[in-house]
């Protein structure tokens, strides 16, 4: 037997609030989702994985609208995997960039950590500034 799960279950595992599963709904970014017979919504596991993948884009910063081109693409069908590919690639590429930079950023806040340790050890060095 399917499991299903109520919105709040799924706001809880997916870690999106209902205002956003909602959104997500009007924008087409969610689809398909099973109504029982009161017309509330019955997520199923098919929709929790999507609603996972979504989760992945979003935390990695893909915009919206090209989340929306992964979905539809994904309803086309086969046919487009890839397109899906070559989009999950150029993402990949941008976040690659960005664990760059933020591996870069992170290691000057702990050479600045460093220095002020080192100030308030009372050590001569070059000056703490900013």
């Amino acid at each position: 037997m399917a499991a299903f799960y109520t919105p709040a279950e799924v706001s809880e595992r997916s870690g999106f609030s209902l205002d956003t599963l909602r959104y997500y709904e009007k924008i087409g970014l969610l689809t398909g989702v099973a109504r029982d017979g009161a017309g509330r919504r019955r997520f199923s596991d098919r929709d929790l994985d999507w609603l996972h993948m979504l989760r992945c884009l979003r935390d990695t910063g893909m915009p919206i609208a090209e989340m929306l081109r992964y979905a539809e693409l994904v309803r086309e069908g086969e046919h487009t995997v890839a397109e899906r590919r070559d989009l999950l690639e150029r993402h990949d590429r941008r976040v690659s960039e960005r664990i760059d930079l933020l591996c870069r950023q992170r290691e000057r806040i702990q050479r600045k950590i460093g220095l002020y340790y080192r100030d308030t050890a009372g050590l001569a060095g070059e000056p703490v500034s900013a």
